[in-house]
Parts: C-alpha cells; sequence; structure tokens
C-alpha cells in the first residue's frame, strides 16, 4: 500500500476514531472552541488599537480620522465579543434547554460588554501609571513611546487589566484565554483573578508568575522570574483540589521584589515599602520597610553553612 492509497483508505477510520474519542470528552458541537480562542486573540489585539488609537494600528491615521476607525472598531469588535460570551453564558447554563435561557443569555452578554467597555477610560488612565512606572523605574528608558512600544510589561498588563474586568463580572473561560495569549506573548503568566494596584511595573518579564488569589498594591515592581503563588493544595475529602480559596500572597504597597524571588501562601503578607531580595524563598509574612535577602558569601562559612537571612529593617 503507497500513500496515496493509505490516506484514502486509512485516515477516515483515524478521524472518525478520534471523533469518536472527543465526543466523550469535549462536546464539540456547543463548545467555544478553538475558533473562539482565535476570535479572543483578535478582540484582544482590536481593544489595543481602541485603547491605544494610531500607536497599534496596521495602518497610519490621521487625527482626523482617528474616532471614526476607533469607533468602527470597537463597534464590531463588542458584537464579536458579546456573541462569544453568549456561548459561553449558554454552554455554563444548568439549564440543558436552550429555549429557557437564549434570551436570558443574550441580556446577560449585552451587558457585560457594555460594562467592559464603559471602563475602557478607567483602564487606559491605570495603564499611563503603568507606563509611567516603567519610565520612572527603569534608567534604560529613554521615552515613554519606547516603553509603550517595546516593553513586554506592558503588553501583559495591558491584557491583564481588561481579563480581570470580565473574570470580576464572572465571565468563565474567556478571561484565561485572553491571560495565555498575554503569557504566550511576553513569557509573563498573570491569573485574569489577580487584583493589582495603579503604577505596577515588570522589568524585564520573562518567567513572572502572578496567581488567582494574589494581590498587589500600587506602585510595586518586580524583575524577572518572581513567582507570586501557592504554597500547598488543600484536597477535599475525595483528594481533589478546592476551589475558591485564598491561597496566593498579598503585596502591599512600594514594594520592590527581586528576580528569581519565590513568594509563597495565601496567609504571606508582604508589608509596605519592603524589598524582596533575588533568589529568596519566603513562605510568612514581613512587616513594612522590610529588608529579606540571600547571605552573602563570608571566608569565615563553609558553602555547607550556607542559609538564608532575613534582616527587617
Amino acid at each position: 500500500m503507497n500513500l496515496n492509497e493509505w490516506l484514502n483508505q486509512q485516515v477516515p477510520q483515524i478521524t472518525s476514531s478520534l471523533n469518536e474519542m472527543n465526543k466523550q470528552y469535549i462536546d464539540i458541537e456547543n463548545s467555544i472552541g478553538f475558533v473562539g480562542r482565535d476570535r479572543i486573540y483578535k478582540i484582544i489585539d482590536n481593544f489595543h488599537e481602541v485603547l491605544f488609537p494610531g500607536v497599534y494600528t496596521t495602518e497610519p491615521a490621521d487625527e482626523t480620522k482617528i474616532n471614526v476607525v476607533s469607533s468602527n472598531k470597537l463597534r464590531e469588535t463588542a458584537l464579536d465579543l458579546r456573541d462569544i460570551i453568549e456561548k459561553v453564558l449558554i454552554y455554563n447554563m444548568e439549564d440543558s434547554n436552550p429555549a429557557n435561557c437564549e434570551k436570558y443569555c443574550r441580556e446577560q452578554a449585552d451587558k457585560i460588554v457594555m460594562d467592559l467597555i464603559n471602563q475602557f477610560p478607567a483602564i487606559r488612565q491605570m495603564l499611563q501609571t503603568d507606563i509611567q512606572a516603567a519610565y520612572n523605574g527603569d534608567p534604560a528608558a529613554l521615552s515613554t513611546e519606547e516603553i509603550l512600544l517595546s516593553y513586554p510589561s506592558i503588553v501583559a498588563v495591558y491584557i491583564h487589566r481588561v481579563a480581570h474586568e470580565l473574570y470580576e463580572m464572572g465571565v468563565q473561560i474567556v478571561p484565561r484565554i485572553m491571560s495565555e495569549y498575554a503569557h504566550r506573548l511576553t513569557g509573563i503568566d498573570i491569573h485574569p483573578g489577580a487584583t493589582i494596584g495603579e503604577s505596577f511595573f515588570i522589568d524585564h518579564g520573562t518567567g513572572v508568575v502572578i496567581g488567582e488569589t494574589c494581590t498587589i498594591g500600587k506602585n510595586v515592581k518586580i524583575y524577572q522570574g518572581v513567582t507570586l503563588g501557592a504554597l500547598s493544595f488543600p484536597l477535599d475529602g475525595n483528594g481533589n483540589p478546592i476551589k475558591g480559596i485564598k491561597r496566593h500572597p498579598n503585596i502591599a504597597d512600594n514594594v520592590v521584589i527581586y528576580a528569581g524571588a519565590t513568594i509563597l501562601g495565601g496567609e504571606t503578607n508582604i508589608g509596605h515599602d519592603s524589598v524582596l531580595g533575588s533568589n529568596i524563598w519566603l513562605t510568612h509574612s514581613v512587616p513594612p520597610y522590610s529588608r529579606v535577602y540571600n547571605s552573602q558569601p563570608s571566608p569565615n562559612i563553609s558553602n555547607s553553612q550556607m542559609k538564608n537571612i532575613e534582616y527587617h529593617i
């Protein structure tokens, strides 16, 4: 049997087998599916253009046309997002009869999209504080335009601030797809449930992880490789992780966290104006104005005696 014969005779059987298998695990007909994922990527890109008109547009737009172009793109994108959210709401309705939920889900999807876009001026203003924080916090930055066009932090945080609004509205799936799009683009993994204050800056960014129940105050700066994660996963009687509990740390205002630091646990609170050094492992709270870092090499201490030392000032 040559390849052409095999393709004609065997491939239909293989694809049929795969489809039957998938039916056991995925509701292909009613799920938003991977086509929905790509549409959400496009929605995020369109919103980026609307929030920063003339900066991220694919073609130059003069000032007299920018309002028309942005308005048309926002209308089109809002309708597309509404359709996806409506489908998600229907998919997650406990009532399996679409006739009982179709009108309700359409109205809810309309409201969610309107509420989200009504927040765009506030989101844009918040993003400006993030851009300014990057400029103030990086001596290599020569202009805010450079930051806006080339810093991965701004892309990740922009997507997070949009995704977080949808998460707070109770929309499922969509915010996670948005956050994973940011992760794919920048290497920065921020769960949409994380609450992040203004003037937030991630320098370099690669490998940063911020968990779902993490809260971050104002004017916080973190470097690459930082993990704000969970210490452990409490299990239910069946051995499954318990959902919806506080698992990730709280970072207060004016904190700096250097590269490679790992801060874990839902009861871990980092006091305001603290500095956490590189490569530390921290699982308990520290008060305001703390300085936490690894001990430095000493000729009087062997490598086997080296250990983490925490300093509080």
